[in-house]
């Protein structure tokens, strides 16, 4: 099978030549800018469903979804009437609404893990804000992240593993010093023998441990829950705070997110992407005592003016009141399993070296074949299977994020007859580039 001829990018190809003398690379957040992938980004008009249409009027089976937050697709009537409802009264206060006690009632009434919550506008500025927190309220200044897992571009956690074994940060990028990273303990995941040393070499110094409890900004990296258990009680015993970023995970593996999955209590968690309904929001939460100590209550400082915005409170509350609903999230993993199990099967009888990694409603596209990879180091870095699956997929009107490292969604728009094509899809793809 030969590969068919390129989707019309002509549109989408004039506004990024145009969009790069506006913004660095052409795009305001750098994935965007399709490098890992073929050709020009597409520049994306409109989304219904399960599909987007981009500037060229190519029709797409999205499976980005906004990189996360459209648990229930593009468009929804629930959102979209809650969020015109929402404008008619204006679009922003800077003051207390009725909202933002409606969205948090709806959290906490299901959560059994947090007492009180604090709305931000991002994932970022969650974790950022939770960071310092954790400092505040330990008094310790150093805190452990695990190489793999993402937790925005805040200075301390734009940080990689030091060389060899020792666990010091370096700066992952340019513009983060290196004064800040050196408070940064970096460490392997799923390696507890790693994780006691560390601990043992800065006794009573650690705020936090952060992790992705579901890593998936690098890969889907999934731990076993015996490492996550042993990082429970480690923190435990040496008066850790264990912090879940939950950005990703929370309300798309079950409402309360991974802590309600894997059964373990987190005493820092952040939210973000599906709590705002497809507008910007974030947020943080803990215990009653934790949370005591930011301010106006307490000495830890964090403000925002469109922190609690009418619009995005709005959303998110149309959102998550669907989300709520009795076996929605078993029917999204049920769906999104038949749809991996199609792909699989394909590839497996084929001899492939591929396998969609999944869990809830998350996939991943590996090109180790059954190998299983809980660590960042363990993923093949060479990304052309990818390249040349993702050229594929979009030249047959299949829309994924434009970098292997990401990880896909399913969302409820997604019909079992829609999967059913896309799966096929796939599986005439594999064929092509194997």
């Amino acid at each position: 099978m030969e590969t068919i001829q390129g989707i019309k990018r002509t549109t989408s190809e004039g506004l990024f030549e145009k969009a790069k003398t506006f913004f660095p690379g052409g795009v305001n957040s750098p994935v965007r800018a399709f490098k890992s992938v073929e050709g020009s980004p597409l520049f994306i008009k409109k989304g219904d469903g399960c599909k987007i249409w981009d500037e060229d009027d190519n029709e797409f089976i999205d499976f980005c979804c906004s990189w996360g937050p459209l648990i229930l697709g593009h468009n929804h009537p629930a959102v979209y009437t809650k969020i015109v409802a929402a404008l008619q009264n204006g679009a922003s206060f800077g003051a207390p609404t009725r909202l933002e006690n409606e969205l948090a009632e709806l959290i906490l009434d299901r959560n059994p893990f947090i007492d009180k919550i604090r709305f931000v506008s991002s994932g970022t500025e969650a974790v950022m804000s939770a960071l310092r927190l954790a400092r505040g309220y330990t008094g310790k200044d150093k805190i452990i992240k695990f190489e793999g897992c993402y937790h925005g571009h805040s200075d301390s956690l734009l940080v990689k593993a030091g060389s060899g074994l020792v666990t010091l940060g370096e700066s992952s990028s340019a513009g983060v010093p290196e004064h800040v990273a050196m408070d940064t303990l970096v460490l392997p995941l799923n390696d507890i023998e790693a994780l006691k040393k560390c601990v043992a070499e800065n006794k009573n110094e650690i705020a936090c441990a952060i992790i992705e409890p579901i890593p998936a900004n690098n890969g889907l990296l999934l731990q076993e829950k015996t490492f996550l258990l042993a990082l429970r009680e480690i923190c435990t015993e040496n008066g850790i705070l264990l912090f879940f970023d939950e950005v990703i995970s929370g309300f798309r593996v079950a409402f309360s997110g991974a802590a309600e999955y894997y059964g373990i209590k987190p005493d820092l968690v952040t939210y973000g992407k599906i709590i705002g309904g497809g507008l910007p929001v974030g947020a943080y939460g803990a215990s009653k005592e934790i949370m005591a100590c930011v301010s106006p209550d307490g000495p830890v400082y964090q403000a925002g003016t469109l922190s609690g915005n009418p619009v995005a409170m709005a959303a998110g509350i149309a959102q998550l009141t669907e989300c709520a609903k009795p076996g929605f999230y078993e029917d999204q993993a049920e769906r999104t399993t038949y749809f991996v199990s199609i792909i699989n099967a394909y590839a497996k009888s084929k001899g492939y070296n591929f396998e969609l990694v999944t869990v809830g409603s998350i996939f991943w596209l590996s090109f180790d074949g059954k190998k299983s990879i809980h660590k960042a180091d363990e993923i093949n870095p060479d990304m052309t299977g990818f390249k040349n699956l993702h050229r594929e997929l979009l030249n047959r009107g299949v829309y994924l994020g434009p970098s292997g490292y990401e990880v896909g969604f399913v969302s409820s728009a997604h019909s079992k007859e829609i999967l059913e094509t896309a799966a096929g899809i796939f599986c005439e793809c594999l064929d092509v580039i194997f």
